[in-house]
């Protein structure tokens, strides 16, 4: 989605519309302090690969050290738990041809051993075609890109430069992109691309259906990547926005798609899909692969389908593809805590998330869950992540307005705007429950929660707030100077024998305003490496680790790397 359309979409329903959950594990990152200005090599270590969600083998070296000048910063503002000071590395992505408006990091990837990064380029305006065309050539604005970093195990290079195999203007290729867990398999989704094929490879040339959507899957022998799928509805129609969120299992067998603009008042799985009753109502495609290719498995809407209700928006999925949750962030029910009401309209945009799970090729609802202190416009669900064994979810409410910090804090405070929530949700056996309720340490207007990941045993759960205001830069700066508009930051929250505390406070190595760092996240199995874009960053220094100082390029967009230990 482009800079202007996202920024619409948040002023007018407070959505973030392109957060990608991450596929990770447990860390604890208390003995981090920040380092003021902290970047270089730091990388990973020779293990192998993370494949089918497994921890890679390999740990993380200590070879990243602070840039010249770079001071440790202590914690402040009520930042993380302090511990042993030491310094970790941050590396700094920047595309190798970045041009003013990229956006790059409107959405990311990581593969499980952390070594594969999946970055969308939203706003590129090349007119290349599929993999590793010319960025130079100009033309075709927001048409969209995804570049693939491949780390050797000492510093990151680029792999691929991925565009549509018939790229358009305002497609926004690369709105939302989701890797397996091994990293050799990438779904790319262009929600604003215009084809009005059906089903599997059909033609990506024809533009006929405006806003149809579509999602396009890569793979990846070796170095080499290819184009595997072109994907579209089973019902492909104008405005559905098919590919606004999409999510790929550990193994890469089974892929959900969202639509979120989707018309149909169909209810539930395997509804009739041929009805435009329930404008943007949204909907959810789940595709599998035995072997031979994707075919269409499941067409799932909500229990309560209603107008409006952006169902699809954001997707989580298990490592083993059965455990599936779909957001809806403008559903407007006034129920709390898990399957309650669906049937009232008492709190507009509220928000919800339903949960579905796979017996064999059979999809069904198991759980509908709201927040535990349901308000209208708190957008339940404008984000979601859920842990590799689909025991455990994360849903964000960058809208929710209370002002308690911390964790399991005063729910009933609605006094502030967009300040924002997280609700951790547990299953034991079949029943959910909500484990915690998850807020910042500095609590202000931040959008908390716009973006989630995390890690593999949902252990480690990392929250982005694009809007956070602090001038801090690194691990556990000083939150209480907020001098920086929308600079952003993320936190790392880590689950001991109490529960989930705040381990990290993350900031950009070269914060500035309007930055929006925290757009996106993303963890590795193990949580020790952790990424969080800023789709907003002016950087004109091309590549990695370039001069973060030059600020010329605007909303360019980076990605940081940051490689925390125990």
């Amino acid at each position: 989605m482009s800079w202007g359309i996202r920024r619409q979409w948040l002023g007018a329903c407070a959505l973030a519309c392109c957060a990608l959950a991450g596929c990770g594990a447990r860390s604890s990152l208390s003995a981090f302090v920040g380092a003021s200005s902290v970047s270089g090599s730091g990388g990973l270590g020779s293990g192998g690969s993370g494949g089918g969600g497994a921890p890679a083998t390999g740990g993380l070296t200590s070879s990243g050290g602070a840039g010249s000048g770079a001071a440790p910063a202590t914690g402040g503002g009520g930042g993380g738990s302090g511990g042993q000071m030491q310094a970790a590395a941050i590396d700094y992505l920047k595309s190798s041809f970045p041009r003013q408006d990229d956006v790059l990091g409107r959405s990311v990837a990581l593969s499980a051993d952390g070594r594969t990064l999946a970055v969308g380029v939203l706003g590129d305006q090349s007119a290349a075609v599929g993999i590793n065309g010319d960025p130079t050539v100009g033309g075709l604005n927001s048409s969209g890109a995804v570049i693939v970093f491949w780390h050797d195990g000492n510093t990151w290079t680029q792999e691929v430069y991925i565009k549509s195999p018939a790229p358009d203007a305002f497609d926004y290729f690369g709105g939302s992109v989701s890797l397996s867990a091994d990293g050799d398999r990438l779904a790319v989704g262009a929600f604003d691309e215009d084809s009005s094929s059906i089903g599997i490879d059909g033609d990506p040339f024809d533009d006929s259906l405006y806003r149809s959507g579509a999602v396009f899957v890569f793979s990846r022998v070796g170095s080499t990547w290819t184009q595997d799928s072109y994907v579209k509805a089973s019902n492909t129609n104008a405005g559905d926005a098919f590919g606004g969120d999409v999510v790929l299992s550990g193994d890469g067998h089974t892929l959900a798609v969202g639509a979120n603009g989707e018309d149909s008042a169909a209810l539930g799985p395997g509804g009739d899909q041929t009805n435009n009753d329930a404008e943007t109502s949204g909907a959810v495609y789940v595709f599998s692969d035995a072997g031979s290719g994707f075919v269409q498995e499941a067409y799932l809407k909500a229990s309560n389908t209603g107008a409006y209700d952006a169902f699809g928006l954001h997707l989580a999925l298990s490592a083993d593809g059965n455990t599936l949750v779909s957001t809806a962030p403008t559903e407007s029910s006034a129920a709390t805590g898990i399957d309650g009401d669906q049937d009232n309209d008492l709190a507009t945009n509220s928000g919800a998330a339903y949960v579905f799970s796979r017996s064999g090729a059979t999809w069904t609802q198991t759980a509908y869950l709201k927040a535990s202190n349901t308000q209208s416009s708190h957008n339940f669900g404008t984000s979601v992540a859920i842990s590799e064994a689909g025991d455990t979810i994360a849903v964000g409410a960058p809208t929710e307005r209370g002002l308690s910090s911390g964790i399991n804090g005063d729910q009933s405070s609605d006094s502030a705007l967009a300040v924002g929530a997280v609700y951790v949700f547990s299953r034991a056996g079949s029943a959910w429950q909500q484990e915690a309720y998850v807020k910042a340490s500095n609590p202000k207007e931040a959008y908390f929660g716009n973006a989630l990941a995390f890690s593999g045993d949902g252990s480690s759960l990392l929250v982005g707030a694009f809007m956070e205001p602090s001038a801090a830069a690194g691990i556990n700066g000083d939150q209480t100077n907020e001098s920086l508009d929308n600079a952003g930051a993320a936190y790392l929250f880590s689950r001991g024998a109490s529960g989930f505390e705040q381990s990290a406070y993350l900031k950009a190595s070269n914060p500035r305003r309007y930055a929006y760092f925290g757009a996106s996240v993303a963890l590795d199995y193990e949580a020790s490496t952790v990424v969080v874009c800023a789709d907003g960053e002016d950087g004109g220094s091309p590549g990695v680790n370039g001069d973060q100082s030059n600020q010329s390029l605007p909303r360019s967009g980076a990605a940081y790397v940051f490689y925390l230990d125990e």
